[in-house]
């Protein structure tokens, strides 16, 4: 029998949560890993310093399995080695590495060469496949998922024809999934585990904007939409998000509408960029990137990162009240 996702990882509950760039702070990461679950920080464009302050807050906040969430295809091959580097070099074993989408090859082996667990997030089942033959942890992201996309299959889909090419692989399911009842129709496709994003947008935990929670708690799947309007600083990708009135308007000019603060520096947002509004974003708020998945619909209230993880414990293979 194959090991499920609890057991690969050494977590209680079969969870990942999402490593959502500026939403998904060291803080809620390691409150997901306290929790019993494997926690993870959006590593995004961070690198030198401002990376390394993150990474030590990672480091130190738990003792259990937490990751960083890196984007190869934003950064760049020569970029994500030296995120790399750092994550490899700064953070004690515990801290697994977590890639959207696919990096070259010898990214596989110098993970591996380090010890750490690699969970590579895909949208085909050709990554998937290339994935998991180079020993990652694969995560099936179905179209149902709020942020960036990955492929065009719906979630069960795609862990359903992973599972037919990988029986013996660690697949977890993202996409939709803000229930415990649409996390067993994900294992019953052949998922050892899910992973949450917008669940976790909203726990207090999270860096979200407190109007971008507002907005989530409030609304249902047809208030999501898939665009590429959001691409300043990441292009050529395909979106869920919140409908705004950017995403009913894409010929608006690009000018400025906030303001934020990354690890300490200040930016200003333009219309159309990719950055999500957090706590230190100031401005049009709900004009700019609010990913939002299809779980928005059972997702009613802000709560914490703690009773989020504990929702899910009952149905997931390798939790304490799963007999397998």
């Amino acid at each position: 029998m194959r090991p499920p996702l609890a057991a690969v990882l050494g977590i209680d509950v079969g969870l990942l949560q999402s490593g959502m760039g500026g939403v998904a702070g060291a803080e809620l990461a390691c409150a997901v890993s306290n929790a019993g679950a494997a926690g993870c920080a959006g590593g995004y464009k961070l690198v030198g310093a401002p990376l390394s302050a993150m990474l030590d807050r990672l480091g130190t906040g738990t003792d259990r399995p937490v990751g960083i969430n890196l984007i190869p295809e934003v950064v760049g091959a020569e970029e994500l080695d030296h995120q790399l580097t750092q994550v490899l070099d700064e953070t004690p074993p515990h801290v697994y590495v977590s890639l959207f989408g696919m990096p070259d090859d010898k990214v596989f082996d110098r993970v591996a060469d380090a010890g750490r667990h690699l969970v590579v997030q895909v949208g085909t089942v050709e990554d998937g496949v290339r994935a998991a033959g180079l020993g990652a942890v694969v995560v099936a992201q179905g179209i149902e998922a709020g942020g960036h996309l990955l492929g065009t299959a719906r979630r069960d889909e795609l862990v359903a024809a992973l599972r037919a090419e990988l029986p013996d692989a660690c697949i977890a399911a993202s996409g939709g999934i803000g229930s415990p009842e649409e996390a067993a129709r994900a294992v019953a496709a052949g998922a050892d585990g899910v992973l949450l994003g917008t669940a976790f947008v909203v726990a207090h935990e999270s860096r979200a904007h407190e109007r971008f929670k507002a907005l989530v708690t409030a609304a249902g799947e047809s208030d999501t939409v898939i665009t590429d309007v959001y691409e300043i600083g990441w292009p050529g990708r395909r979106h869920r998000v919140l409908a705004t009135a950017v995403t009913a308007d894409p010929d608006q000019p690009k000018k400025f509408i906030g303001k934020t603060v990354v690890e300490g520096k200040p930016y200003l947002v333009p219309r159309f960029s990719a950055a999500v509004p957090t706590e230190a974003t100031t401005g049009r708020i709900e004009e700019m990137a609010l990913y939002c998945g299809l779980s928005c619909s059972a997702i009613p209230a802000e709560t914490s990162a703690a009773d989020v993880v504990a929702g899910f414990a009952g149905v997931l293979p390798g939790s304490p009240a799963v007999t397998n």
